[in-house]
């Protein structure tokens, strides 16, 4: 169970070479790596909380019947005093048992001890190996996002100058030019089609302008 990291950065490295040969997203599988390692973590600190508790139970029992050793002994003692040997036999038969029981509790003890101390580093190392993959998987999504923003920016880049698009811009610049002959046209035929009193007219206006120019030229030299 707590060489599980062994088998995660296996599957993690397999998964992610898959992912990207099936043109999957290794941003949302790297997520879900790390949720599948966080999931597993949580439920060693279960196990580890557990054992603990554990530990200390049968410390707490090792610890009563201790206590009852020394209990009985002075009872014992007390009895032997008083000249009664029959109870002072009977405290000791009693003591004799839960130091039995203290020996058993104290080696269950020892076993849940080391267990518990063995899991917590264990524990440690997991959370440890957990935070560098997860800087790892930061890094990897940076990377991932960096390469697909510059692979959109090549492609939008390439789509600009590709020959659709100079034959659309070709196509529309020989349009424009069309409307700019089709008015030039327009104008010369407008000139064309003038009768001869509008001719007359233009000239009469163009004589106006002149005698007017004259005129003010003389009432400035008399001035």
């Amino acid at each position: 169970m707590f060489k599980f990291f062994n088998r995660v950065k296996t599957v993690v490295s397999s998964e992610l070479n898959s992912a990207l040969d099936k043109a999957e997203d290794p941003v949302k599988m790297l997520d879900q790596f790390m949720r599948d390692m966080a999931e597993d973590i949580r439920e060693v600190e279960t196990a580890v909380a557990k054992q603990i508790s554990n530990e200390k139970m049968l410390k707490r029992k090792a610890d009563d019947a201790k206590a009852m050793m020394e209990k009985r002994q002075k009872q014992a003692e007390q009895a032997i005093e008083a000249g009664n040997d029959d109870l002072a036999r009977r405290a000791l038969q009693d003591k004799k048992e839960h130091e039995a029981t203290a020996t058993s509790l104290n080696e269950s003890w020892t076993t849940a001890k080391n267990d518990a101390e063995v899991l917590k580093s264990k524990l440690d190392e997991m959370k440890k190996e957990y935070q560098e993959m997860k800087l790892k998987k930061d890094s990897l999504k940076a990377r991932a996002e960096s390469a697909k923003t510059r692979t959109k920016i090549n492609r939008t880049m390439s789509s600009i100058g590709n020959d659709s698009s100079k034959q659309g811009f070709e196509r529309m610049e020989e349009k424009v030019m069309r409307y700019e002959a089709e008015a030039e046209t327009s104008e010369a035929m407008s000139y064309e089609s003038r009768s001869l009193d509008d001719e007359f007219e233009e000239l009469n206006k163009q004589n106006g302008v002149d005698d007017e120019l004259a005129a003010l030229k003389a009432k400035m030299n008399k001035e």
